[in-house]
């Protein structure tokens, strides 16, 4: 599989990264082992988790398999801290909290560092620097290789990222942002993407097949195997179940017919290649779905077949976005 660089850092990774979030919950032990199995082969090296993945049996299940089955060397490791389980307050940027979810992090996965560590969402109770912070601490004392954040807004991840550069070699860079990013959700590109761009961060892409609906699936309904008949992922879907994301999945579904192969190979070759783009993270129930992903990676995509998908899936984009002047 053709790795990318990471933002602007040297760390080179898979340009398809594999996602756990139902592992532990959802995803068996037997069938993570196929799809990290499966990664591997393919010569895909990053792996995506968080210490709020199935309650913390994500990254214990992926420790294991890292032990017993693949090498850790050759995985890129990531991991993101700051949500809790806490209805009052959804996020905890606080250092003592991150650095401590950090340690437990570690431990369930069975290594002594992570490669790549994620705030997971802003937290507007506590000040930006003391969260900063918290990378900081993480990386001078070898526990994180590489520091980004997670579903920062543009204006978060610019004061962000220039908080951290204001002091190079005392603040670590932040290298990557992870963000939901598809042909059903391209709200990213107002300011987040132009940002990353700008500042040489890495977008990590999250749910790069809309939540699983550019695959076509649920064209004729729910399927009872699927994650939008799941009682605990309906909810998640649901929002993507509408008419304007049915327009835009009947376009991939022609492109594809057009083009001799799948909705998702469309849709996830689409994000693969955006600017700014290093890896869009997928999360499948199987290996035999894994295998359906990864064999994008012989595709590119016409040129014409990219301006009508990017015209048929065109959010609204206006002041103050575009020039002023020309509005």
């Amino acid at each position: 599989m053709e790795q990318r660089h990471l933002g602007r850092t040297g760390l080179r990774v898979s340009r398809i990264g594999l996602g756990t979030l139902t592992w532990g919950r959802d995803t068996d032990e037997h069938d993570a082992a196929d799809l990290l199995k499966t990664f591997w082969e393919a010569g895909g090296n990053l792996i995506d988790t968080a210490d709020v993945y199935g309650d913390g049996e994500a990254e214990y299940l992926l420790g294991r398999l890292m032990e017993g089955l693949v090498p850790r060397r050759d995985f890129v490791l990531s991991t993101k801290a700051g949500s809790v389980p806490d209805p009052d307050r959804r996020f905890n940027g606080s250092r003592g909290h991150l650095l401590a979810a950090l340690d437990a992090s570690l431990a369930r996965l069975g290594t002594d560092h992570v490669d790549l560590w994620h705030i997971h969402a802003y937290d507007p109770d506590t000040p930006m620097e003391e969260t900063l912070q918290a990378l900081d601490l993480a990386v001078a004392s070898g526990r994180a290789r590489y520091a980004g954040v997670s579903n920062f807004c543009g204006w978060q991840l610019a004061k962000a990222a220039t908080w951290q550069l204001a002091a190079p070699g005392t603040r670590t860079r932040l290298s990557s942002t992870q963000m939901e990013y598809s042909l059903l959700q391209r709200g990213v590109e107002r300011e987040v993407l132009p940002a990353a761009l700008d500042l040489g961060i890495g977008l990590l892409p999250s749910s790069p097949l809309g939540r699983g609906v550019l695959t076509g699936k649920y064209r004729e309904g729910l399927p009872p195997d699927s994650r939008g008949a799941s009682e605990h992922l309906a909810p998640f879907v649901e929002p993507y179940l509408d008419d304007t994301a049915s327009r835009i999945v009947d376009a991939v579904t022609t492109a594809a017919d057009g083009l001799a192969v799948t909705p998702l190979q469309i849709a996830l070759a689409w994000v693969r290649d955006r600017p700014g783009v290093t890896a869009p993270i997928v999360g499948t129930r199987n290996a035999q779905q894994l295998s359906a992903a990864l064999s994008v990676e012989a595709l590119s995509l016409p040129d014409e077949i990219c301006r009508a998908l990017d015209d048929v899936s065109a959010p609204v984009h206006r002041y103050p976005d575009h020039d002023w002047s020309t509005l």
